[in-house]
C-alpha cells in the first residue's frame, strides 16, 4: 500500500511555526483523527501507529472507556485545573495507583506530582537526592536522555541537545553504560573512580538510568547490570534513580521497566503514559524516609490535571490482573521473530534486533540508511520514527493495545520500505 501524497496545506506551520517544530517535517501532513493503533490525515488517508506519541500513547488513541469518563466530568462542570488543592480525581488517582500498582508489587513510595511532564520529574528526581544527601554531583550514562530543562540536560548525553542549552552543564558525570564497549566492564570503571580518592570524582548524590535507553538508540541494559548498579548505591549511599518516562507504564511488558531486574529504586520517575490518554501528567514516586520536602518548595501552576487523573485511574485498570502484561510479551515475540528475519534476509541492512517488550528497533551500521526506511514507511501508511545518536535505530513503539493484525500490517510495510530502500541503493551503484 502507498499513500497519495495528501493535497494539504502546510504552509501555515512553515509561515507561523518556529523552525524548531520537528515531527511536522518527519510526517507532512495534517491529521484530523485517531483511534486505538491508527491515524487518518483530513484527506483521510490512513496510518498504522508505530510512534504512539513517542510512548505517550500506550493504550492507544481514544480509549472508549477513558473518553466516556472524560465526557461525563467535563459535562458535570468537574474542576479541570486545580493547582495541588484536593479534588476527588486527584484522591481516586493516589488510592488507584496504590491499591493497583504499589501493594501488589511490595513498594512503598510516596507519591509527587511535580508537572505536567517527563524533564518535570526528572527535575524534581535531581533536586530531591541533592537535598537528602547534601551532595551535588550525579552520575548519568552515556546516550541517556532524560529531558530539555537545564537540570535534566545536564545529565542528557545528546551533544546536539546539550548545545541548545546555552551554557555549561556542570554537576553531572557521565558514564559508559551497558555494553557502551566490547570487553569493557563499565561498573567496575565507575566504582573504582567512585573509591579511589585519588580519581578526582566526588561521592554523588544520585545515579540516574534508563533500563532501555528510547532516545539514546534502544539499548536495553541487562538485569545482571541493573543489580550491580543498584548494589553500588547500597553500599556507597548513593540514591538510585530509574527514569521510566518512556520505557514505564507497560513498555517492556511489566508496568515498571526495572521489574524482572529485581531492583527498588529511592526515586523513579513517570510521565509520558501515566495518563494513559496523552493528556500531559506526571509524577515522582520517592521512598517515604527521602520525601523531605517542605510545602511548596517545589511546584508549578499545572501540577493539578484533573483531566489527566480521570484517564489516568482508568488506564490503571489494565493492571489489576496479569493479562495486559502477558499480552504486550507475547506481541513483542511476534515482533521480534519479524524483525529477526528482516536482519538475515536483508544482510545490506547490516542490522540488529535490540530492546526489551514492545520498546524494540533495528539499528543499521549504514549511515542514514533508518531515516531513509522511516520515511518510505510513511509514504506507505506507517507512522516510525528513528533513534540514537546519529538517527541510526529504526524504533519501533506501538501502542500495546495494538492486535496480531495491525501488527502485521504495519511490518509488512517496513519489509516493502526495506525493499524499495535497498532496491533505490542497488540501482545507483
Amino acid at each position: 500500500m502507498t499513500i497519495s501524497n495528501p493535497k494539504t496545506d502546510l504552509n501555515v506551520f512553515e509561515n507561523y511555526e518556529s523552525e524548531v517544530r520537528s515531527y511536522s517535517r518527519s510526517f507532512p501532513t495534517i491529521f484530523d483523527k485517531a483511534k486505538g493503533y491508527q491515524l487518518w490525515d483530513k484527506n483521510g488517508n490512513e496510518y498504522i501507529d508505530f510512534f504512539a506519541g513517542a510512548g505517550a500513547l500506550n493504550y492507544g488513541h481514544n480509549d472508549d472507556a477513558m473518553q466516556q469518563k472524560l465526557t461525563e466530568y467535563i459535562q458535570r462542570d468537574g474542576l479541570l485545573h486545580s493547582l495541588d488543592m484536593a479534588t476527588n480525581p486527584r484522591a481516586e488517582f493516589l488510592q488507584q495507583f496504590n491499591e493497583v500498582i504499589l501493594k501488589p508489587r511490595d513498594m512503598d513510595y510516596k507519591i509527587m506530582f511535580p508537572g505536567p511532564t517527563g524533564t518535570n520529574t526528572v527535575e524534581s528526581a535531581l533536586k530531591i537526592a541533592r537535598k537528602v544527601t547534601n551532595r551535588e554531583k550525579v552520575v548519568t550514562f552515556t546516550n541517556a536522555f532524560h529531558g530539555m530543562t537545564i537540570g535534566a540536560l545536564s545529565v542528557t548525553g545528546n551533544a546536539f541537545k546539550r548545545h541548545g542549552a546555552g551554557i555549561p552543564l556542570p554537576y553531572s558525570m557521565v558514564m559508559p553504560f551497558d555494553d557502551y564497549m566490547d570487553h569493557f566492564d563499565s561498573l567496575t570503571y565507575l566504582e573504582k573512580m567512585i573509591d579511589d580518592d585519588g580519581s578526582g570524582v566526588d561521592l554523588p548524590a544520585a545515579v540516574i538510568l534508563e533500563t532501555v535507553q528510547g532516545e539514546g538508540g534502544i539499548n536495553a541494559a541487562s538485569f545482571e547490570w541493573l543489580k550491580r548498579v543498584e548494589e553500588l548505591c547500597r553500599r556507597r549511599d548513593i540514591l538510585l534513580i530509574v527514569d521510566d518516562v518512556q520505557a514505564g507504564c507497560g513498555r517492556t511488558g511489566t508496568f515498571f521497566s526495572f521489574e524482572q531486574a529485581g531492583i527498588s529504586p529511592d526515586v523513579i520517575c513517570l510521565s509520558k503514559s501515566i495518563s494513559g490518554s496523552g493528556l500531559p501528567m506526571a509524577i515522582t514516586l520517592i521512598k517515604p524516609e527521602y520525601d523531605i520536602w517542605g510545602p511548596g518548595e517545589h511546584n508549578g501552576t499545572f501540577r493539578g490535571n484533573n483531566l489527566a487523573f480521570v484517564t489516568a485511574s482508568e488506564a490503571l485498570n489494565h493492571w489489576k490482573t496479569n493479562e495486559f502484561s502477558d499480552s504486550i510479551l507475547n506481541k513483542s515475540e511476534l515482533f521480534k521473530k519479524r524483525l529477526n528475519q528482516f536482519v538475515e534476509e536483508y544482510p545490506e541492512l547490516q542490522g540488529k534486533v535490540q530492546g526489551r517488550g514492545l520498546m524494540l528497533g533495528i539499528s543499521s551500521e549504514k549511515e542514514g540508511l533508518s531515516g531513509q526506511l522511516a520515511q518510505a514507511a510513511f509514504e506507505r501508511g506507517l507512522i516510525i520514527e528513528t533513534s540514537g545518536p546519529d538517527d541510526e535505530v529504526l524504533k519501533i513503539l506501538p501502542p500495546l493495545i495494538i492486535d496480531e493484525e495491525g501488527i502485521e500490517k504495519g511490518l509488512d510495510i517496513i519489509e516493502e520500505s526495506i525493499k524499495a530502500v535497498l532496491g533505490k541503493e542497488e540501482a545507483k551503484v
